[in-house]
């Protein structure tokens, strides 16, 4: 299945039901952009200057941080039973409507047109609703079962199940009560269909038992599946997607318009994993999501939250254009339950972070406290190998201050050289769901227009991949410019220090190490050969530093620190635009800071009675799972 992102006539939006007399796509997701404003880009631009301080207000402040999208809701059982009614009277042609559950978007939302498949219901994004009618105009086609309306699709001539077509064909019409029952075993997997709202964090016990629950109760919808395809249509549908497979292939060359593909890695109807590799190569703006453990039947089964997967692959937009600001979603529950309590818990786990800040009198407290929660706020800190520091970061700010923090990243991790055919869903996805923004002037700039918290590494890409016995020293370049941006909005900028690599993971096969050997020594060389070097104006080993990927081996696990400094006010000191030698004072002044910090925090996390991950099972097996494990005393 895909999402096309293209120009489509618009469908009035006060009726909930159309007349549709036009071909449509199998089984394609597609969103109109009306918009009367040219789009902005989300990088450098034809604009030397930039623009005036004025202050922007966001776009999406109708949705909070970690707002409920209302995914998980509605389960399989509610796509029959809507099924069911909405075939009840079907006398009338093919046509659009709203569904009820997802209620009513955000301003500018663009439109969410979504063409079913051979079932012709249009109730397959049922799991979905809520959540995509909060930021989407959804409208969902209906084609009644007696209807001929021809659709296309591509790959349904390399179906594994094209020798028992011609059975299905020649079925005597009392045996077609039986065809459903043939299909549920290629359809999807059960499995995850029936898991669709069973909590994630229940004991195993409660998981079985309602897992049990769940697949005796669908056993018998599946007969309603001759209801929704009956056997006239049903063959007519299998006779027409011959035909409309070879007539789609021969548009695809046509096809321009940005494309997410998402694609099933055990789905035994459409050969999905192979035809995800050919259209990848043959459309000429597309990008794919592949789920390695779902079936057919993706938008049914659980664990594939469509709305997460347009905004993580950097698909959802409001105009022609996609800009990473404005366009920018914020995090939902669901989406933080899933990336830190189930696929980060044992990182979680295994870290056990130990956060402290500093209040404007200089006491050190543990938390959050004192760091501004509301912007324009810039935190300044240390590269810990690989980013290691960044998830749990992203966490503790969601979690206690309900902050988003842009963080400004190399611009890399959001172009296609980190795309491929068989893309799972990575942390490239999760940078940009939680915030990551390509690293640039302007982007800055228009972050604290908005007032937001940007975080900041000038280390950059060189502490990130620093070489061996290098852990914690800075490499920064000498330019106070982002001190003098901050200072343009009066932003605050709070620096900190961050330690725990060292006691995670060993170093070893540096840069310099792989440089040595040959063959990867070429391959570092290819995959930079044309990469931008965002920093080629400045001088010094920081602006030299290839992308490659270290060699790691793991450590029974310590803890990660962390420690944010006395906040550095820059409203009212306008002095630090003018003088670029008081900018580089309070530049020098917040890298000595973060030095202090990391030093401060390698002395303190000696007296740690929890430093080691075997010290804090005992402890939270005393005194249960949930309960924080303490630190040093301050």
């Amino acid at each position: 299945m895909s999402l096309a992102f293209g120009r489509l006539s618009p469908i009035p939006h006060k009726s909930t039901t159309h007349n549709f007399n036009s071909r449509c796509t199998h089984r394609t997701f597609a969103l109109n952009y009306a918009s009367k404003t040219e789009p902005e880009t989300s990088g450098p631009n034809k604009r030397d200057q930039l623009p005036t301080e004025k202050k922007v207000q966001e776009s999406n402040t109708e949705l909070e941080v970690l707002y409920d999208d209302g995914f998980g809701s509605a389960s399989v059982k509610d796509y029959f039973s809507a099924a069911k009614d909405i075939i009840r009277d079907d006398a009338e042609p093919p046509r659009w409507f709203s569904p009820v559950e997802c209620g009513k978007p955000v301003s500018n939302a663009p439109l969410l047109l979504f063409l079913p498949g051979s079932d012709g219901v249009g109730m397959g994004l049922i799991l979905h609703h809520k959540s995509l009618g909060k930021v989407f105009e959804v409208k969902c086609l209906h084609i009644p079962v007696k209807d001929r309306t021809s659709f296309e699709a591509t790959s349904f001539d390399k179906s594994p199940l094209q020798p028992i077509f011609p059975l299905l064909e020649n079925l005597p019409s009392e045996l077609h009560a039986t065809v459903p029952y043939i299909l549920s075993f290629v359809m999807g997997d059960p499995i995850k269909m029936a898991m669709v709202g069973i909590q994630g964090d229940l004991p195993s016990p409660q998981t079985i038992e309602k897992l049990s629950n769940t697949l005796t109760s669908m056993l018998p919808l599946l007969s309603e599946l001759a209801e929704i395809i009956p056997r006239e249509t049903l063959l007519w549908k299998l006779k027409l997607l011959k035909s409309a497979a070879a007539y789609t292939n021969s548009r695809l060359h046509a096809v321009t318009a940005p494309v997410l593909i998402l694609a099933s890695g055990k789905d035994n109807l459409l050969p999905s994993g192979a035809e995800a590799d050919r259209l990848f190569s043959t459309l000429k703006n597309c990008k794919v999501r592949y789920f390695k453990d779902n079936g057919h039947t993706l938008l049914l089964e659980d664990g594939v939250n469509l709305l997460t997967v347009i905004k993580a692959a950097g698909m959802y937009r409001r105009s022609h254009q996609r800009d990473v600001i404005k366009d920018y979603l914020p995090p939902t529950k669901s989406e933080f339950n899933k990336t830190f309590n189930e696929e980060q818990r044992l990182f979680s786990l295994a870290s056990s972070p130990v956060f402290l800040s500093t209040l404007p009198n200089g006491e050190i407290v543990r938390g959050l406290e004192g760091v501004p929660g509301k912007g324009p706020v810039l935190l300044v800190g240390n590269h810990m190998l690989m980013g290691l520091e960044l998830r749990m970061l992203y966490k503790k700010f969601l979690e206690e201050k309900k902050v988003i923090l842009h963080g400004m990243a190399h611009p890399v991790l959001f172009t296609s050289k980190t795309e491929s055919s068989r893309e799972d869903m990575s942390q490239y996805d999760n940078i940009r769901l939680y915030g990551g923004i390509p690293v640039n002037p302007i982007n800055m700039y228009r972050l604290f227009q908005r007032d937001s918290c940007v975080l900041l590494y000038p280390g950059g890409a060189r502490e990130a991949l620093h070489r061996k016995g290098e852990e914690y020293k800075l490499f920064w370049p000498e330019q106070p410019e982002f001190v003098r941006m901050a200072a343009r909005f009066g932003a605050t900028i709070v620096p900190f220090g961050v330690v725990g690599e060292d006691d995670l993971t060993e170093l070893v096969l540096d840069y310099d190490d792989q440089k040595r050997i040959p063959f990867i020594r070429e391959w570092i060389e290819e995959i930079n050969k044309d990469i931008t070097n965002i920093r080629s104006n400045i001088d010094g080993e920081v602006s030299r530093q290839d992308l490659f990927l270290p060699v790691l081996l793991p450590k029974v696990p310590g803890r990660f620190y962390y420690h944010f400094g006395k906040p550095i006010q820059t409203k009212g000191n306008e002095i630090l635009l003018k003088d670029r030698d008081n900018a580089m004072s309070v530049y020098k002044q917040i890298k000595s800071e973060i030095e202090g910090s990391i030093a401060y925090l390698k002395k303190k996390r000696e007296e740690d009675p929890y430093r080691s991950i075997t010290q804090r099972a005992l402890f939270q097996a005393t005194w249960g799972p949930s309960t924080e494990v303490p630190t040093f005393e301050l």
